[in-house]
């Protein structure tokens, strides 16, 4: 055991253990902080919490929960994953929670590396970019819960944490390893806490990761991942070998759709022109879940024999979905259908059902949970951030993605590229 992942929620979870396995490391992820002794053998252990948007209390105290459990299974070095979009208040969550990892590592220094230059998210002179726009001119800025107005992450971090940042720009990082480690020790003596690195290519991260492979916690996005894999793996970087244990097995499939992201409309307007598709009515789930749920279910199996396998949806265009929230109100109607996948999932699965491909980070969360899969193996990356994975204790395989990752051909491809 080499790394210990502590994730602050769940689709941010899979994107970055599957960059770890991309890149060489066998990985297993836990749903929460296990409550057994159980003995999971990977290279590393990712840990996804629900730590985002909680009361910072919260956060802290589940943080470093899962820091302790992570510690008894073995790691020796530990990694704080947040969103590429830095997703966090003027309070926190994300100063609070590194605050308290190093104080209970004892430890005096870590960076901030939120970079992911593939999805377009890259650090400038300390200033986080969402593909060419400033983090604060992006969409985050309309964010309902934590709104990104400033897109300068040293004044981020200190706004929420208890020390100074400092930063290392991109002209270090392309003079190598050497300089980046010579930078990292003057700022300790200079007193600084957060260090803030720039990145602008996957150079800059695999420069990041062979600067940092002694420091006992890092904190940033995926990206960070690919340069720290890549120095730990022990298999050589033979990323076959690393994610066998969770490619897929046969078996029918399904396809369950209930994000309204604008990547996953497309994706769903795709699909529909390629396998039999039914939208999910909202009436009916708040009104007669369980008979609605079983009629789902036998639609699913008239078509289970299929080349592309059937996909139930309730992705909607914005006009739509602000329709639906008006008539049957926005948490209802949302509550509402999720109970309705969890139903149908549950369904499918005592019918035999292996396959579950699921868009939409709250829906995914709640397959996981329906099917008592807390513990998964890292399998092939479908589209960057999301792979294939397969449960450690059962013959259920689940494509688990968050709204506005993926192309338009995500569905299809999962099934016909990588399936054993």
């Amino acid at each position: 055991m080499r790394l210990g992942v502590i994730a602050d929620d769940f689709t941010g979870a899979t994107d970055i253990a599957s960059f770890l396995v991309q890149n060489g490391m066998s990985t297993v992820q836990v749903n929460g902080v296990p409550q057994d002794d159980r003995q999971l053998d990977a290279e590393a252990i990712v840990v996804s919490l629900k730590s985002r948007s909680c009361a910072a209390e919260k956060a802290v105290e589940d943080s470093l929960a899962a820091l302790a459990w992570l510690q008894q299974q073995g790691c020796e070095r530990f990694y704080f994953k947040y969103c590429s979009t830095f997703d966090s208040t003027a309070k926190g969550n994300i100063g609070p929670v590194t605050d308290a990892l190093l104080a209970a590592l004892g430890e005096t220094q870590t960076v901030i590396s939120p970079s992911l230059p593939v999805n377009g998210r890259t650090v400038y002179q300390g200033h986080l970019f969402v593909m060419n726009q400033l983090l604060s001119d992006s969409g985050m800025r309309h964010h309902p819960v934590t709104p990104m107005t400033d897109s300068n992450l040293l004044r981020l971090m200190e706004a929420q944490a208890a020390g100074k940042a400092g930063l290392i720009a991109s002209q270090t990082l392309d003079r190598g390893v050497e300089a980046v480690r010579a930078e990292l020790a003057e700022l300790a003596a200079a007193g600084v806490r957060y260090v803030v690195l720039d990145a602008l290519n996957e150079q800059h991260l695999l420069t990041q990761g062979e600067a940092l492979r002694e420091m006992k916690l890092v904190t940033g996005g995926s990206g960070l991942a690919i340069g720290l894999a890549r120095q730990w793996a022990t298999s050589g970087w033979d990323r076959e070998q690393a994610q066998a244990a969770g490619k897929p097995q046969g078996g029918r499939a399904v396809v369950i759709s209930g994000s309204c992201s604008t990547m996953t409309n497309r994706q769903v307007s795709r699909y529909r022109q390629q396998a039999s598709s039914q939208a999910v009515d909202v009436e009916r789930a708040l009104q007669q879940r369980e008979a609605y749920a079983h009629e789902l279910c036998d639609w699913v199996a008239q078509h289970a024999d299929e080349p592309l396998a059937p996909m139930l949806f309730a992705t909607s265009e914005p006009e739509t979905l602000q329709r639906i929230q008006q008539q049957y109100g926005a948490q209802q109607s949302s509550e509402a259908v999720e109970q309705l996948f969890a139903s149908v999932v549950r369904e499918l699965q005592q019918r035999g059902w292996q396959r579950f491909i699921v868009a939409g980070g709250e829906t995914s969360g709640v397959v996981a949970q329906t099917l008592n899969i807390d513990a998964f193996h890292i399998g092939p990356v479908i589209s960057p951030g999301v792979p294939w994975v397969r449960s450690v204790t059962q013959p259920v395989s689940l494509a688990l993605k968050s709204g506005n990752f993926g192309d338009e051909n995500f569905f299809a491809r999962a099934q016909t590229e990588f399936v054993v």
